[in-house]
């Protein structure tokens, strides 16, 4: 059994096998799109260790005077 995602990109139906090599992207193309939205940082994953006000108090304590 063949399993088949949707790409991230454009949301067409893409088998995951060796026969698709861009996977889980149907094509080069939706896979740059996706490179290029997390190089503008469009797209990113959230801190775990922020504080609300949006600063990271984890690194804050090394630098202090």
């Amino acid at each position: 059994m063949v399993t088949v995602v949707q790409c991230p990109t454009c949301g067409k139906a893409v088998s995951w096998n060796e026969e698709s090599p861009f996977r889980p992207f149907c094509s080069k193309r939706c896979q740059l799109i996706d490179l290029g939205e997390w190089a503008n940082e469009e797209k990113r994953i959230p801190a775990q260790n922020q504080d609300p006000d949006g600063s990271n108090s984890a690194f804050e304590d090394e630098y202090e005077d």
